[in-house]
Formats: structure tokens, sequence, C-alpha cells
């Protein structure tokens, strides 16, 4: 990643996209902060590696030490990768693998015992686990349909662990209590906790709002819940960044059943 190709990064390639789901104030206020917390990490081994045809970046993929990544998993002496992006429109012309090949090279020059990543058994773009057996992953351990999968280049290393959620509510008499769970790495979750802020100040001191960001290590393994949001102790969640009008929806079902 340079400054080139920082804001492609920075917007997650959601740049042009529906602007239901992601507006442009939102995408311009969230890509700078994910910049800047990808310059900080980069002081600690996390690198960013741009795909580009003909001088256009068309897809991306994150390595990051299994230490310090706020995605998940754990572990040790890793190189995780969180995220792999390529644009729909290279389809076939060997975007992803290229990505992961030089994924595994800075791995391997840092002198890792492998890479690892979080993938999916499932029918979306989003980190599919076959993609990641064709380039030479092997599976670690699985859980439904989530898989991790890794690589070794050292027989010794340790293997890496899924994330554990550990989340419990808390009720608050006479309240609607919003638990948010959140990180900078992924802009769909920064700007859902935007989202997140905004609806429960509409309702006042009726609605307590607990935040825990991930960015910080110690709340990542606690809690092991790198994103989610939870209203009196149910977990609301659309498969893309929550709505304003879903938050709003269900602090008010929330309200209503008090």
């Amino acid at each position: 990643m340079d400054p080139a190709t920082e804001y492609f990064v920075g917007t997650c390639t959601h740049v042009g996209d529906d602007p239901q789901a992601m507006t442009r104030d939102e995408i311009d206020v969230s890509s700078p902060r994910r910049i800047a917390w990808l310059r900080k990490m980069s002081r600690q081994g996390a690198r960013t590696k741009v795909a580009t045809i003909e001088g256009e970046p068309v897809g991306f993929i994150h390595v990051i030490p299994i230490e310090i990544c706020p995605w998940g998993p754990l572990g040790r002496d890793l190189l995780v990768i969180p995220c792999l992006v390529s644009l729909s429109n290279t389809k076939g012309r060997g975007v992803g693998k290229a990505l992961v090949a030089t994924a595994e090279e800075e791995a391997r020059h840092r002198e890792k015992k492998g890479i690892v990543t979080v993938a999916y058994y499932h029918d979306c773009w989003f980190m599919p686990a076959p993609f990641f057996e064709e380039c030479g992953f092997s599976l670690a351990s699985r859980r439904e349909g989530t898989a991790l999968l890794w690589k070794l280049f050292d027989q010794s290393a340790e293997a890496p662990r899924l994330l554990e959620r550990d989340y419990r509510y808390t009720p608050v008499p006479g309240k609607v209590v919003v638990d948010l769970f959140w990180n900078t790495f992924c802009p769909t979750s920064s700007i859902e906790a935007r989202r997140v802020r905004k609806v429960v100040e509409e309702f006042g001191e009726s609605v307590v709002l607990n935040e825990y960001c991930a960015d910080d290590r110690e709340i990542l393994l606690l809690h092991q819940l790198p994103r989610g949001i939870f209203v009196n102790g149910r977990e609301i969640w659309w498969g893309h960044e929550a709505p304003e009008e879903g938050i709003r929806k269900a602090i008010l079902e929330a309200s209503s059943r008090a």
C-alpha cells in the first residue's frame, strides 16, 4: 500500500456501491481512520499488499502478526490473513492467488512458522474456504461453517485457535442496554459503530451504551468478539453494516418489552 492506493484500501472497495448500504460521507469519515490504524500497525509488522492491473488497484490483502490481529484467531509465530478482496470484474485473472502468494512470501521473509486465515464454507464472496484450500491451505479446525485454515512452514508451529465468544449481558433497571463491539480494522464495523452512537443519542438517558473496541488487545482477549451489536442481550445482525432504522427499531422493541 502506498499513497496512490491508500484510498482504495481505506474504502475497502466500497466506492460506488449501493448508497443505501454505505454513504459516501460515511466512507470518507471511516477511510482516514482505517488508513491511520493500518499505518500505526505497520510499525508492529502489519502489511497491506495491493494488486494493480495497468496501474489501477484491483484488490488487496492484509497480513498481520497473529499476536496483534483484532479479528482473530489466537496463537503465536504466525501471520494472519484477516481479509482478502479482489474486484469482481477481475475474476479469473489470478488476482486473489497472486495476493495470497505475496502474503506467503511476507510470512517466510519474517521467518514466521506459517500463515493462517479464518474462512467460510458458505455461498458468499467473503473469504471462501475452498479458495484457500486451492491455494494449499489445510484445515486446522472448524466450527460449523467457519474454518481455520493454515499453511505450515515449520512443523513445530502451535495450532492457532478460533475466538471463543464471551459475552455476558448485564441489565440496568429501567434502561435499554446496547452493547457495541467494534474495531477500526473493518470499515463496515466502524461505520456501524457510528450509526449505533447516532441512534442511541436520540433516546437520551433511557438507553445505556457500552462500547468494546477490539483495537484494545485486552478487550479482544477478554470478550473475543471483534464485532457485534446486542440490545438487552439480544444480538441484532443483518449480514452487512446495521442500518439506522434497524437499530432504532430494535431499541424501541426492547423499550416496549421493559
